[in-house]
C-alpha cells in the first residue's frame, strides 16, 4: 500500500483541470483515485477519457465508474432509447468529442453510436470494467454514496452507487469508514449554492466543487490520519450557474 492517497473530484471533460490537478501527483508516493465522471458537459471528454485510461495503465490509478460513463455506455448499448435523456445530461459534448464537432446534428443515434463501437472498441471495453468502489484502510472511495439502510453498505446497488443522494447524505454512517464521494456538488451540500469547499459530515467528504458549472474542481490527498493536503482550482472562465 502507497503512503499517500491523491482523490480527484468530478472533472466533466475540463482537460485544463485534470492537467492542473495531475500536476501534483506523484506515482511514487501516491495512489490516484478518479473518482468518476471524467466526460459529459465539458468539451474535451475524449482526451478526459484517455487521460484516464493511461493513467491506470501506466501508474495503476483507480478509475471509478460514476454515473456519466454508466450514461455513456447505455447511450452505445441503446443509442435511440436513451439519446435525448444523454443529451439533458451534456452527453453532446462527448459525442461530439470523440467524433466530430456538430456530429450529434448530422447523424442520429444509432449511427453514432455504431462509429464510436467500431473506433473506440478498447475505451468502451476499459469503461465496462471500471470498478464501483475503492477502499483504503478506514476511506471508502465511491461517486456517488451508499446505501446506509442497509446493514451490509456492500450490498449497495451498482446503481445507488453512482446515483444516490440525499437517502446518503442524511442517512447515519455505521460503516466503520470515512467515506470519499464526488456525484453531488458541495455548493449544494453546503446548503448556499455558493461555497465550493469540501463539505464534512459524519466521516463523509464530499469533494466535487461544481467545477462545470463555474465553481471548482478538488484534488485531496489522504494519509492513513486524515487529510494531508486540499487542491483547489476555481473554474476562472465561467459564472457560477448551478442550475445549468
Amino acid at each position: 500500500m502507497k503512503t499517500y492517497v491523491y482523490v480527484l473530484s468530478d472533472i466533466h471533460g475540463q482537460l485544463d483541470l485534470f492537467e492542473k490537478l495531475l500536476e501534483d501527483f506523484d506515482p511514487v508516493n501516491h495512489q490516484l483515485v478518479l473518482i468518476g465522471d471524467l466526460n459529459d458537459r465539458g468539451p474535451k471528454s475524449k482526451a478526459c477519457f484517455l487521460k484516464g485510461k493511461e493513467l491506470v495503465e501506466k501508474y495503476q490509478a483507480i478509475y471509478l465508474r460514476g454515473n456519466h460513463e454508466d450514461y455513456f455506455l447505455k447511450f452505445l448499448a441503446n443509442p435511440e432509447e436513451v439519446a435525448d435523456r444523454y443529451w439533458l445530461n451534456g452527453g453532446r459534448e462527448t459525442i461530439n468529442s470523440l467524433l466530430h464537432p456538430g456530429a450529434t446534428e448530422e447523424y442520429s443515434p444509432t449511427e453514432m453510436a455504431m462509429m464510436m463501437r467500431g473506433h473506440y472498441k478498447e475505451l468502451i471495453e476499459f469503461l465496462k470494467n471500471l470498478p464501483y468502489y475503492f477502499e483504503w484502510g478506514k476511506y471508502l472511495f465511491v461517486h456517488a454514496g451508499v446505501n446506509l439502510a442497509l446493514k451490509d453498505w456492500h450490498q449497495t446497488t451498482p446503481r445507488e452507487l453512482m446515483w444516490i443522494r440525499d437517502d446518503f447524505h442524511q442517512g447515519v454512517n455505521h460503516t466503520g469508514k470515512t467515506i470519499v464521494f464526488g456525484h453531488t456538488i458541495t455548493p449544494s451540500l453546503h446548503g448556499d449554492n455558493r461555497t465550493t469547499d469540501l463539505w464534512f459530515s459524519d466521516n463523509k467528504i464530499g469533494i466535487d466543487g461544481g467545477a462545470i458549472y463555474g465553481g471548482s474542481v478538488h484534488g485531496v490527498i489522504f494519509d492513513k490520519k486524515g487529510i494531508v493536503q486540499d487542491i483547489e482550482y476555481q473554474k476562472m472562465t465561467a459564472s457560477w450557474n448551478p442550475n445549468q
